[in-house]
């Protein structure tokens, strides 16, 4: 699922790796040998950037039209390629500063182009992200278990609540280990089965269209482009991941076009899954694909295994946010009453949202704007000053500034799509 980031600051000699956190790539270890060749690096991109947000791309679709759709994919595409290049290219900068310390993630990079501001703001918006990431997670197991087995209410009570409680012990356990290196595996299984579970949707939604493709548009207002690049923005948020995974790469002149070519892939293969959805169920997408399939043996049998994945990758993506407020309020000691405070954080703020494809909106347009566009244009341009052409500096001001326009109109739409359906 989603490789979302986090901040890793320390440099080990004789010391074990640390458990995986913002910098640790998903396939092959960054602390050992051999680097990465170019097919495990696009294996890990693939990685870090794939995960659950594909799956509200159909719903997406429908609210923004499918040709705007498209259009918002491959332009966020670009655009986050363009910018994960911005930070390895200021990491090399400063790396050939002499006394600064090697560079090994975004929060790393943050100090040492700002010092202690810039890490708590990657820091900051790091864990609001993989928060927001984590009640995503919560949501969709929630619903896609209502929706096979239990229906909407059971003796009154919302099912989808009730599953999301159910949940709660167990996620206090898992999220109780200290190391989670032996969960890792599961991150790299479960995007087998994200895939697993597109060829399947896919060839589903093949056939209905074939038999008869409902009325679909094109285009749709103007409100929707933000609410639609907020979701585009979240499904292709990996900016973290970028250092580490330059960093392992074997041949690091050839990481550019092994970058390029992912982001390429994964933009072909958003674009199509989100058109032939919203072709297939037309205006009767729901907010998670899934959804529409039924509850046939093989359908089940995926939306089982992704909730099954997803659950086990819920303390994987909330390590970040331990090690952050670890780090930062227990002199990086464990402590265990700040994550179970951490796990029902999550869990009430899951009850509370009504639409998980509206919720995915609102982080991606409101935290992974700032993350993915807005910090890396500025530290490129602070670590540059003084040294960059007018029009390098335009197009990094002119990026900056998009960001903070789609992340505070993106949030505002999202949020009124929230509450409206609340309402």
């Amino acid at each position: 699922m989603h490789r979302e980031q986090a901040t890793a600051s320390s440099q080990v000699l004789s010391i074990p790796p640390p458990p995986p956190g913002e910098d640790t790539p998903l396939l092959g270890n960054a602390h050992s040998q051999p680097l990465s060749s170019k097919s495990k690096t696009f294996a890990n991109v693939f990685i870090a950037i794939v995960g659950a947000g594909v799956l509200g791309l159909p719903y997406c679709f429908k609210r923004t039209g499918w040709i705007m759709g498209v259009l918002m994919i491959f332009f966020v595409a670009a655009l986050a390629y363009h910018c994960m290049m911005l930070l390895v290219h200021t990491r090399c900068k400063l790396e050939s500063i002499s006394e600064l310390p090697k560079i090994s993630s975004f929060g790393d990079l943050g100090f040492a182009v700002c010092g202690p501001i810039g890490r708590t703001v990657v820091d900051v918006m790091i864990l609001l992200s993989q928060f927001g990431f984590c009640v995503s997670y919560l949501i969709f197991i929630a619903d896609t278990l209502a929706n096979l087995y239990f229906g909407s209410n059971i003796w009154g009570i919302s099912s989808a609540s009730l599953c999301i409680w159910g949940c709660f012990p167990f996620q206090l356990g898992l999220n109780s280990i200290k190391t989670l290196t032996h969960l890792a595996p599961l991150s790299i299984f479960a995007d087998v089965v994200d895939l697993g579970a597109m060829g399947i949707v896919m060839a589903e939604e093949l056939g209905m269209i074939a038999e008869k493709m409902p009325k679909v548009r094109a285009f749709a207002g103007p409100s929707m482009f933000f609410y639609g690049m907020g979701l585009a923005v979240y499904s292709f948020e990996g900016v973290g991941m970028v250092l580490p995974l330059e960093s392992e790469a074997k041949d690091k002149s050839k990481f550019g076009g092994i970058l390029a070519i992912s982001m390429a892939f994964i933009a072909l293969m958003y674009a199509g899954f989100g058109v032939l959805g919203y072709f297939a169920f037309g205006e009767n997408v729901k907010d998670i694909i899934t959804s529409n399939l039924g509850k046939g043996f093989v359908s089940s049998v995926i939306q089982l295994g992704l909730c099954i994945n997803l659950f086990f990758t819920f303390p994987l993506m909330m390590h970040p946010v331990y090690e952050i407020i670890e780090r930062r309020f227990r002199d990086g000691n464990y402590c265990i009453w700040s994550r179970w405070l951490l796990v029902l954080s999550v869990t009430l703020i899951a009850l509370m949202v009504p639409n998980f494809a509206d919720f995915l909106s609102l982080v991606g347009s409101s935290v992974c704007c700032g993350l993915a566009f807005v910090l890396p244009t500025l530290f490129h341009l602070l670590a540059f000053k003084g040294e960059i052409s007018r029009k390098t500096w335009t197009f990094d001001v002119g990026i900056a500034v998009l960001g903070v326009i789609l992340g505070i109109s993106g949030t505002w739409y999202a949020l009124a799509e929230i509450f409206l359906v609340m309402a």
